[in-house]
C-alpha cells in the first residue's frame, strides 16, 4: 500500500516517494513524452516528423501546388481538386475558339455569351468638329489633352482629398493654365500634391525649398507663382552655385595649404555680405571665384615645382616664376594674390607679403580679338537674307551685337515694351537714350515675336526659351552666349569689333555717350593709334 507523502502538482493524486512532486502516473508520463520542437514550416512547436522535419499538418502537401492538405491520406489540396474540374469540363468554344464552359443558352462560352456593353459610336468633337471616338467632356483625345479644364478639375480634386487645404492651390492651377501644357500642368499638380503630404509644412516657402531640391519644372513654376504673387522669397539658387564653385577650387588646393585658403575665403565673402548690407558696390562672384583660382594655381605651383608645403616659406622669387609660366594672365593672377598675401599678413600665418613688390608691365589699350570687314560682312549677309536655318534669336543677337555694340546682359534683358515700333527705336539696359532700328534689326525684332508668339509665353523678355516660357525670367546668359556658335562668333567679339570701327572713325566722346560708357573705357579702343591725315608732315 502507497503512504501519501505529499499530492501530485499536476493531477492531485497521492504520491508516495519522497522528494517528487508528481505520482506514479504523471511521473511515467512525462517521462515518455515525445519531445517538442519548433516547425519551420508554422513555427508551432510539436512533434517533427523525421523524413520531412516538419509537424504533421505541415508534412501533408500538395503534389501539385505545394499547399498544405488539411485531411490525411488525400495528395491533392481541394482549390486543385476545384481547377482540375472546372478544366475537365472545359471545350473550345465554337465562336472564338477558346477553352471554356460552354453554356446551354447560347452554346458558346461565357465571355462571347456576355460581350458586354458595345463601344461607344463615334460623334463630332465640341472643340473641333472632327467625327472620332471622344476621349471625355465630349471632346477628342487631341482636345481633351490640351484642355485647360482638366488642370482645374485636377486641383480640385486634389483640394477635395487633403486634410488641409493650401489657400494658393487654386490660384496655382490659374497660373498654370494659359503657361504649361495641359499633360504637363497636370503632372505639376500631382507633384505638389505628393509635397504638400510628404508632412512637411504647406507654407509656400517651405515648399518651395522642398520643390527647389528635387528641380525640374515644377521648381521654376513654384518659384515663379511665388515670387510674383509676394508668397516666398527666391530660393537662392546663384548663391547656392556660386558655393559650389568656391567649394571645387578649395577641394583642389593641397591639404596642407588648405585651411588659409578656406579662412581667406571666408573672409572674401563677408566681406561681400558687408558690402550688401551697407548698400555698397559688393564684389561679385566671379571676383571672388578669380581670386581662389589664382590661389589654387600658385598653391599647386609651389606644391609640385617647388615642393613647398607652407605659407610662411613662399618667397617674391617663388611669386615671379609662378607669373613668368604664365604671362597673359600674369597681371590678373597678381592681383588675386597680392589680396591673398595680405589677408595672411594680417592674421599673421606669413611674416612678410611675398606679392607686395612683385609687379606686373600691362599694355593699356584693348588687346581682344576683333573680326574684319570681310567678315563682317559675311555674317550681316547670313543675318539679313532670311535664310530657313537661321534661327530667329541668332539674327537678333547677331545683328544687335555687330551694328549696335548690345552687351550679352542687354540682349538678355531686352522686354518687348522696350521696343517701339512707331519710332523705330529700342530701349537697352544701361543706355541713356534709345536705340535707332535699322530695317534690318527691325525684322529680326519681328521674327523673334512671331517666335515668341508661338510660343504661348507670358515671359516679358524678348527672348524667350522653351526653359523660360513659362515664367517671367530672362533666358540664360550661356544660352546668349552660344546662340550663335553655327555662325562661328561670339557676341562680345562682334560688340569690340564695332566699337574699335566706331571709336577709330567716329568722336569717342560721341561713342561713350550713345552707348553709356565711360570715357577710359572708350579711350582704350584707341591705344596705339596715330591719324595719319592729321600729322603735319
Amino acid at each position: 500500500m502507497t503512504v501519501k507523502i505529499s499530492q501530485c502538482v499536476r493531477c492531485g493524486r497521492p504520491v508516495g516517494i519522497a522528494g517528487r512532486e508528481h505520482c506514479a502516473r504523471c511521473h511515467y508520463a512525462l517521462a515518455h513524452r515525445p519531445a517538442r520542437n519548433q516547425c519551420p514550416g508554422c513555427g508551432r512547436p510539436g512533434k517533427l516528423d523525421e523524413v520531412t522535419g516538419k509537424c504533421v499538418l505541415c508534412s501533408r502537401t500538395c503534389v501539385r501546388c505545394g499547399g498544405k492538405i488539411g485531411r490525411a491520406g488525400r495528395e491533392v489540396c481541394s482549390l486543385c481538386l476545384v481547377k482540375g474540374r472546372r478544366a475537365d469540363a472545359q471545350q473550345p468554344c465554337p465562336r472564338c475558339g477558346k477553352p471554356g464552359r460552354i453554356r446551354e443558352a447560347t452554346g458558346w462560352c461565357g465571355h462571347c455569351s456576355h460581350p458586354g456593353r458595345p463601344p461607344s459610336p463615334d460623334a463630332a468633337c465640341r472643340a473641333c468638329g472632327l467625327v472620332t471616338h471622344l476621349e471625355g467632356d465630349g471632346l477628342c483625345f487631341r482636345c481633351y489633352t490640351r484642355s485647360p479644364h482638366r488642370i482645374t478639375v485636377r486641383a480640385g480634386n486634389l483640394a477635395a482629398r487633403l486634410s488641409d487645404q493650401p489657400p494658393w492651390l487654386p490660384g496655382f492651377a490659374d497660373y498654370l493654365v494659359p503657361r504649361h501644357n495641359a499633360t504637363a500642368a497636370c503632372q505639376m499638380i500631382t507633384d505638389v500634391g505628393r509635397l504638400l503630404r510628404d508632412g512637411g509644412p504647406i507654407h509656400p516657402q517651405s515648399v518651395l525649398e522642398r520643390a527647389a531640391a528635387r528641380g525640374g519644372p515644377l521648381r521654376r513654376a513654384l518659384e515663379d507663382f511665388f515670387t510674383s504673387h509676394g508668397l516666398a522669397l527666391p530660393p537662392g539658387h546663384a548663391e547656392r552655385l556660386a558655393a559650389a564653385r568656391r567649394q571645387r577650387r578649395l577641394d583642389a588646393i593641397p591639404a596642407a595649404l588648405r585651411p588659409a585658403a578656406i579662412a581667406f575665403s571666408e573672409h572674401e565673402l563677408a566681406g561681400r555680405h558687408r558690402a550688401q548690407h551697407a548698400g555698397t558696390r559688393p564684389p561679385c562672384h566671379n571676383t571672388i571665384e578669380g581670386h581662389l583660382t589664382s590661389v589654387r594655381d600658385f598653391a599647386l605651383f609651389i606644391t609640385t615645382s617647388k615642393g613647398i608645403v607652407g605659407w610662411a616659406t613662399v618667397s617674391t622669387g617663388d611669386v615671379e616664376a609662378f607669373l613668368a609660366g604664365r604671362p597673359s594672365m600674369a597681371a590678373h593672377l597678381l592681383a588675386g594674390l597680392r589680396r591673398f598675401f595680405a589677408f595672411a599678413t594680417r592674421r599673421r600665418m606669413v611674416l612678410t607679403d611675398p606679392a607686395k613688390t612683385v609687379t606686373s608691365a600691362q599694355p593699356q589699350g584693348f588687346r581682344g580679338p576683333s573680326l574684319t570687314r570681310d567678315q563682317q560682312r559675311e555674317l550681316f549677309r547670313r543675318w539679313t537674307s532670311g535664310r530657313d536655318d537661321v534661327h530667329p534669336h541668332e539674327a537678333l543677337t547677331g545683328l544687335l551685337a555687330l551694328v549696335h555694340g548690345a552687351t550679352t546682359q542687354q540682349i538678355r534683358y531686352l522686354t518687348v515694351a522696350a521696343v517701339a515700333p512707331a519710332a523705330r527705336a529700342v530701349s537697352l539696359r544701361g543706355r541713356p537714350q534709345p536705340t535707332p532700328l535699322d530695317p534690318w534689326t527691325q525684322a529680326a525684332i519681328h521674327a523673334c515675336l512671331a517666335h515668341r508668339q508661338a510660343l504661348s509665353s507670358a515671359n516679358p523678355h524678348l527672348i524667350v526659351t522653351r526653359q523660360a516660357k513659362a515664367t517671367r525670367a530672362p533666358s540664360g546668359d550661356s544660352y546668349v552666349k552660344n546662340v550663335l556658335a553655327p555662325a562661328g562668333a561670339r557676341p562680345r567679339i562682334l560688340r569690340s569689333s564695332r566699337i574699335l570701327a566706331l571709336v577709330n572713325t567716329a568722336d569717342p566722346k560721341l561713342v561713350a555717350a550713345a552707348y553709356g560708357m565711360t570715357y577710359d573705357a572708350v579711350t582704350a579702343y584707341l591705344a596705339d593709334r596715330v591719324d595719319p591725315t592729321r600729322l603735319d608732315l
